[in-house]
């Protein structure tokens, strides 16, 4: 991926790995004192959100006997939270780490609410009980507070949110343990004469939104599972992405109904329909458009080309050497006879820079190209902002999948074999990103990380608590203090 990012001309973000430097730290005192530094930047940060979170969380429905309840549904939520802001890779690991007499002592010095640990299969019994949905409501309105309170407005493109869109594999199995799972055919294709039975591959899809911004913040948003539905026919059952995205952008909608937005997309997506709905929406967009894709409108643009020799730029990004070309008011035909249409912009950036061959040691020029589907007309002067800062940045979302998937968040681990309990930790995972990515990019706690690495710095964190670190009034004056969150 940072290479990937690299040719694309893109800053890959710090680091996740842990530094190789020595310990900066010359005396405990010294040591401690940034410990506390951390732990107090981490957490002032969860408590300002913690209000909005739990008022939302509060009101989901419990359905456990009031009378034999040792935990609060609030205190479960937080203690769910934590299992993926500390990083934990299972129920298990986290059952065995949060709950030592330390770590339980510290976390209940900072959140009051914790007045005891609750063991991690009582979580797991919750989610398989309540509307897991209400979880992801309340991460939307943490968003939408953050929105509200313009902490992300000097990252707008054109003044419209972005946001990419994607999807991927959550989780693969070789046994059906819930009818939601999606199914495909493994191995060869079986003999209808034979005994032998089809081999089936059964998986979890995920289309994800997130906010992707060009200082590399990406936010997550939004989660849109695949589901294998009853039907007539087995093509029928199938959910597929396409489906998946127009499910998704409602939610959207509905969610921020007046909100600026331009959804940054892949090249499954340059389809009629797709770009009609955010037409309808009135979203903004940057699509990428392959070579091999809607061939009725590359046709279109390389003859009307030659006629628009003005719409063009070259100025140097960085490194790279860049030639945008672009036409404007390409019609779209599409739909049955092709009876509906749409205008549409094609961009085309061709691009050169100068690496180092690792096998010869030698300078070498390399080239890319670059193309894109845009809603708004392009021209000289938004040419380079919609796409170098906003349409490239579509890599954050899939940068944030290797996140989630490899960089502590366990992506790909079901925690529960129980369809709404695993869409319910999911969506606890999703809000605990969304958390330590605040702290990444805030200015208290930004040079930890980029010091550090992600990991290393949430893992030194977490050590933190599991040890004698913390002074119980000290940090209570520290959590005391005024606070604004302010995002580099």
């Amino acid at each position: 991926m940072r290479r990937q990012q690299r040719e694309a001309g893109l800053t890959p973000p710090a680091a996740s790995s842990p530094s190789n430097s020595k310990a900066h730290f010359q005396s405990t005192a010294e040591e401690s004192a940034a410990r506390t530094e951390a732990v107090s930047g981490l957490i002032v940060i969860m408590r300002q959100m913690l209000p909005i979170l739990l008022g939302r969380l509060g009101k989901i429905p419990d359905p456990r006997n009031p009378k034999k309840l040792k935990h609060q549904l609030t205190v479960l939520m937080i203690y769910g939270i934590l299992v993926f802001v500390f990083q934990y890779g299972s129920r298990r690991a986290a059952n065995g780490e949060i709950t030592r007499p330390m770590f339980e002592h510290n976390l209940r010095v900072l959140f009051p609410q914790l007045k005891s640990l609750p063991h991690s299969d009582t979580l797991f019994r919750l989610l398989c009980r309540i509307d897991v949905g209400a979880i992801e409501q309340a991460h939307i309105a943490l968003v939408n507070q953050l929105i509200r309170n313009k902490k992300f407005t000097r990252y707008l493109i054109n003044n419209c949110y972005p946001i990419g869109i994607d999807g991927t594999q959550k989780i693969a199995f070789s046994t059906l343990w819930d009818e939601h799972l999606l199914q495909r055919r493994t191995g060869p294709k079986v003999d209808p004469d034979s005994d032998e039975e089809q081999r089936y591959q059964y998986y979890v899809y995920v289309l994800e939104a997130s906010l992707c911004f060009r200082n590399g913040m990406v936010i997550p948003l939004m989660s849109e599972f695949l589901e294998y539905e009853e039907g007539a026919g087995e093509q029928r059952k199938q959910d597929c992405e396409t489906k998946a995205f127009h499910r998704l952008a409602e939610r959207i909608k509905k969610a921020f109904p007046r909100l600026p937005i331009m959804l940054l997309l892949d090249g499954l997506y340059p389809k009629g329909p797709i770009m009609a709905r955010c037409r309808s929406y009135r979203w903004d967009f940057m699509i990428v458009l392959k070579d091999g894709s809607l061939s009725s409108v590359w046709e279109e643009y390389h003859s009307l080309l030659h006629e628009q020799e003005a719409n063009r730029r070259q100025q140097s990004w960085g490194e790279r050497r860049q030639l945008f070309q672009w036409v404007n008011a390409i019609r779209y035909e599409y739909g049955p006879n092709a009876k509906k249409s749409i205008d549409i912009h094609v961009v085309v950036c061709r691009e050169s820079w100068e690496a180092l061959d690792p096998n010869t040691l030698a300078i070498v020029t390399k080239e890319s190209k670059h193309a894109w589907i845009s809603s708004r007309p392009l021209s000289r002067l938004n040419v380079h902002t919609r796409c170098n800062l906003g349409a490239r940045y579509r890599w954050g979302i899939e940068g944030a999948f290797l996140v989630e998937k490899h960089q502590g968040y366990a992506y790909e681990h079901a925690f529960a074999k129980q369809w709404n309990a695993m869409k319910g930790y999911h969506y606890l995972m999703r809000l605990a990103h969304l958390l330590n990515t605040l702290a990444r990019f805030s200015k208290e706690l930004a040079g930890l990380f980029a010091t550090l690495g992600v990991q290393a710095a949430i893992d030194f964190i977490r050590n933190t608590l599991t040890g004698p670190w913390l002074d119980a009034q000290q940090m209570e004056q520290r959590l005391s203090r005024p606070f604004r969150l302010r995002l580099l």
